[in-house]
């Protein structure tokens, strides 16, 4: 996305990318055009980074936030009225580094704070889901912020809610898990007496 005022070989500094053009006329504007490919990732930490540098100014990437949007074959852009451009998400573009529990026990909320000061209940709108590396069997804990948007649970978050696990059933089998918003989400499912001979 390149500002009009800017001189040829300038470096755009990260907020001209999302700059809008000169100002157009109403309905002029025939949807956002496409700019392809910008040299700007999240890494799998969530810190933003524009052309190798970290983007430092967090009211910069809440910003960048507000517009980044998944496509279906998982692709991330930023989307504003005039421009579309994608950018690289090494794993989930935010994390979720706080926990909040509200009235704990049975009817316990799970709330969690992101990186970018953004909060979430656990529920059936925005789902825990666990997904486990095939090779290690190591856990992936996320929440689902909105459509196609998740954010990592960070360690410490996910190490709170091992705590507050409980076993339970869930499609007919027992699962270790934790209660949000009167819904079960599973965090792993537990070996049965035969499964754990077997091994």
């Amino acid at each position: 996305m390149k500002n009009p005022s800017q001189k040829s070989g300038e470096s755009q500094s990260p907020k001209d990318v999302i700059a809008s053009s000169p100002i157009q006329e109403a309905g002029a504007s025939l949807g956002p055009m496409l700019c392809g490919d910008i040299d700007m990732r999240i890494d799998r930490n969530g810190i933003w980074y524009y052309h190798g540098s970290p983007i430092g100014r967090q009211e910069l990437v809440k910003l960048f936030a507000s517009v980044l949007k998944r496509d279906e074959s998982g692709d991330f852009w930023l989307i504003t009225p005039v421009e579309k451009a994608r950018i690289q998400v090494e794993d989930a573009p935010f994390l979720a580094v706080e926990l909040f529990i509200e009235e704990p026990g049975p009817h316990q909320k799970l709330t969690v704070r992101t990186n970018i000061d953004e909060t979430v209940t656990i529920s059936t709108e925005h789902p825990l889901e666990v997904e486990f590396d095939p090779k290690t069997a190591e856990p992936a804990p996320y929440v689902k912020l909105r459509e196609g948007i998740r954010a990592r649970l960070s360690r410490p978050v996910y190490y709170e809610l091992v705590e507050l696990g409980v076993e339970a059933p869930h499609n007919d089998e027992i699962y270790y898990g934790i209660w949000s918003s009167n819904s079960f989400f599973p965090l792993g499912k537990l070996q049965t007496d035969d499964e754990r001979d077997s091994v």
